[in-house]
């Protein structure tokens, strides 16, 4: 069973997508085939790349778009909706067409992450269950790939659910951060769900229940010896918890012939504590004992501790990966962007005095250029779908606004990153697994230059229009902006 089977999700929707479904189906407008793109405005915590994620669950909400009966008879109580579009919704199924990048992708403001195209009421409908999946998986998939950032070559574990906002974003955030580089979640669903690897070791209150720490170790240890991470700092790391794991080595484990995996330290200095207890733990002939480090990490904090010479093998981070605390919206947006008429597509745009939130017209492709030489990505150029690739020749990007910013790309190679899932409402989308969409995500992050990772102040990438698209947008804007 999918996450997503878990409940019908048809009715997750604002209501004002079934009240302008209701008028565009008494003005007629019910065949009128429309194209919306879903996109973000900005990078989180003004990062210098996104991720993007949620595809899957995406695919299964399209896939499984009912109104049920349930659900007609609770429209109706509400008095708003005749019988005519009662009916239609009684009777509706989902025949657009959807392109997507796909799950992992690195992604940057302005780029059409999913594109819809369809009977209005329909491509219309599908806006807030598609915002909040592709919305929440993103942020988390992005939040994640910075702390796996700083951790190096450190592994990350997902240590979030108990502190998630409600248990999909626990469920749905521990995939999105296995997606982005973590190595595994605490969240044993997700597990089951999406095969991610769960991992844990045991909470104070087991040390607690134990008259002493010591029988608390022994006899976690006699359970899984062959698994055993001790939680050492439930009374004093350095005097108590790190010397009785020592004891449970020499008196449990060895005479199994089994060795103690690790410890793990939840409070106080990380990078003092895990330095003394790493020299503790040498001293008992214990080198291969791991130190796993939790309590409220983000990125900042532990390329401080690692900066600072913490012996930390393992990090397992909670509520600021899970929640995306710094910065918990990631702002992907659902506009209009043409609709088709006598066998034209007639751009569309929201034009606003705030330049950022002016959108961009037409049924769009994303072009990303890669240097043949480093396999870096170069630029991303939004184009007109129906323009033909650049075939190596030199190209001129230029800032859609400050126009006179212009540079030429030579030495490239091409990729269009917007792919088909839906043909008429039938997926032809090829779904790789989880440990697919993972190895895809780590070989897009490698494409980056190191400019563009850095926390702060990230190098700012080229994401541009091309000429003809420029031109559609430019026109557009005249004609809508005079007197």
């Amino acid at each position: 069973m999918k996450w997503t089977d878990k409940t019908n999700m048809t009715m997750l929707t604002d209501f004002y997508e079934l009240t302008m479904g209701k008028a565009y189906l008494d003005g007629g407008h019910e065949d009128t085939i429309a194209y919306f793109d879903l996109f973000f405005r900005s990078v989180p915590e003004q990062g210098g790349y996104a991720i993007c994620a949620g595809l899957e669950l995406a695919i299964d909400y399209l896939q499984n778009l009912r109104f049920s009966a349930e659900d007609i008879r609770y429209l109706r109580m509400l008095q708003t909706f005749d019988e005519r579009f009662l009916e239609y919704l009684a009777d509706f199924r989902f025949n657009c067409d959807v392109w997507a990048v796909p799950e992992g992708t690195v992604v940057f403001p302005g780029e059409p992450l999913i594109k819809v195209r369809g009977p209005i009421i329909q491509a219309q409908m599908v806006e807030t269950m598609l915002l909040a999946t592709i919305n929440h998986q993103s942020l988390i998939a992005t939040k994640a790939s910075r702390i796996v950032r700083a951790a190096g070559d450190r592994k990350v574990f997902e240590f979030g659910a108990r502190r998630a906002q409600g248990y999909d974003a626990a469920v749905l955030g521990a995939r999105a951060a296995y997606i982005a580089g973590a190595a595994g979640t605490s969240c044993t669903i997700a597990g089951q769900q999406f095969g991610a690897p769960v991992f844990g070791t045991m909470a104070h209150s087991w040390i607690q229940l134990f008259d002493t720490e010591y029988e608390a170790f022994a006899s976690y240890a006699t359970s899984f010896p062959d698994d055993t991470v001790l939680l050492v700092d439930t009374y004093n790391v350095l005097e108590s918890g790190v010397p009785n794991a020592i004891r449970v080595q020499n008196d449990i484990l060895t005479p199994l012939g089994k060795r103690l995996k690790g410890i793990r330290i939840d409070s106080g200095d990380l990078a003092y504590l895990s330095q003394r207890s790493r020299l503790l733990l040498d001293k008992a002939g214990m080198n291969d004992c791991k130190i796993t480090a939790s309590n409220a990490l983000d990125e900042y904090l532990i390329r401080d501790l690692l900066l600072q010479g913490a012996q930390i093998d393992f990090f397992g981070v909670g509520e600021r990966l899970i929640t995306s605390r710094a910065e918990p919206v990631f702002g992907g947006v659902y506009k209009l962007s043409g609709i088709e008429k006598d066998g034209h597509i007639l751009p569309k745009m929201k034009i606003s005095e705030n330049v950022g939130k002016v959108t961009n017209p037409c049924n769009k492709e994303i072009l990303r250029f890669y240097n043949i030489e480093t396999n870096k990505a170069m630029a991303d150029v939004l184009i007109v779908s129906g323009e033909s690739d650049p075939e190596g020749e030199p190209y001129e990007i230029f800032d859609p606004i400050q126009t006179w910013k212009r540079k030429t790309l030579e030495g490239y190679r091409v990729r269009r990153l917007l792919v088909p899932v839906f043909i008429n409402g039938k997926c032809v989308y090829d779904r790789p697994t989880l440990a697919q969409i993972r190895q895809y995500c780590k070989e897009e992050q490698e494409t980056l230059w190191d400019s563009l990772k850095r926390f702060e102040n990230p190098q700012s990438y080229y994401v541009d229009l091309s000429q003809k698209l420029w031109q559609i947008r430019n026109d557009f804007l005249h004609r809508h902006t005079r007197g």
